[in-house]
C-alpha cells in the first residue's frame, strides 16, 4: 500500500537544491518501489505456474508473460529459471519467517520448538504440494548458491536457541541445526513421493530432533 508525504519547506536561500533533491529522491523512491512490485508479480507467476506444473511449467517466456513484463525484463531480474527458482523459495520462507513471528512456538524444549518450525513449514508447503515438490527437488539439484539451508538452519537456532544467529552459534550447534534442517528436507520428499504420512514425518522429525537437540 502506498503512503503519501507531506512536503516539506526548504531552508532559505536554497529552494532549487532542496527541491531538486527531494525530486531526485522521489523518483529514486518511486523507481524503488516499482522495481519490488515488477519483481514480485514476478516471483508470484513463476510460483503460481510451478504449482500447477513443476519447474517444467516455469518457462521463462511464459512467466514474463503471466507477469506482464518484457522478456529481457525477467532476465534482467533473474539470469536463469534456477535464479526464479531461488527467488521463489524465498518468498516460501519470507511467509514461513513472518508466520513465526507472528506466532512463536510455545513449546518448552528446544526439540519441541523446532518440531513446531518444521511442521509449520510442511504443512505450509503441502497445501501446493506440486509447488513443494518442485522447488525441493530444484534446490538439490541447483547449481546455484540458494539460501534455503543457511535460512532453515538460521530458523531453527533462533526459535530453539532463544534467538541465537549463524554469527554467535557454535559450529557443533550449526552443525546440529543443519543436519535436523536436511532430515527434514528429506522426509519431505518422501512424503511427495507417497512414501510417508504427514504422521510419520512428524515422528520421525520428533525423533530427530530429540536425539540432535538434546544438549541445546
Amino acid at each position: 500500500m502506498r503512503s503519501t508525504h507531506a512536503a516539506v519547506a526548504p531552508p532559505a536561500g536554497d529552494a532549487d537544491g532542496a527541491a531538486e533533491s527531494h525530486s531526485a529522491q522521489g523518483g529514486q523512491s518511486l523507481r524503488t518501489r516499482s522495481q519490488h512490485q515488477r519483481r514480485k508479480r514476478i516471483v508470484q507467476a513463476a510460483a503460481a505456474l510451478a504449482s500447477r506444473g513443476g519447474v517444467e511449467a516455469m518457462q521463462m517466456r511464459t512467466v514474463a508473460e503471466r507477469a506482464g513484463v518484457a522478456l529481457g525484463t525477467l532476465y534482467r531480474y533473474f539470469p536463469s529459471k534456477m535464479d526464479l527458482v531461488v527467488a521463489v523459495v524465498g518468498e516460501e520462507l519470507d511467509l514461513l519467517e513472518s508466520s513465526i513471528e507472528r506466532r512463536p512456538p510455545g513449546a518448552v524444549t528446544p526439540a519441541s520448538r523446532a518440531v513446531d518450525v518444521l511442521m509449520r513449514a510442511t504443512r505450509g508447503l503441502m497445501r501446493e504440494p506440486e509447488l513443494a515438490d518442485a522447488l525441493i527437488r530444484s534446490l538439490i539439484m541447483a547449481d546455484v548458491e540458494t539460501p534455503f539451508g543457511d535460512r532453515m538452519t538460521g530458523l531453527l537456532l533462533r526459535v530453539s536457541a532463544d534467538g541465537l544467529t549463524l554469527e554467535s552459534a557454535g559450529e557443533e550447534q550449526i552443525d546440529l541445526a543443519g543436519s535436523l534442517s536436511s532430515v527434514w528436507v528429506q522426509e519431505l520428499l518422501e512424503m511427495l513421493r507417497g512414501r510417508r504420512t504427514y504422521e510419520q514425518i512428524q515422528r520421525r522429525i520428533e525423533t530427530a530432533a530429540a536425539r540432535l537437540f538434546a544438549d541445546f
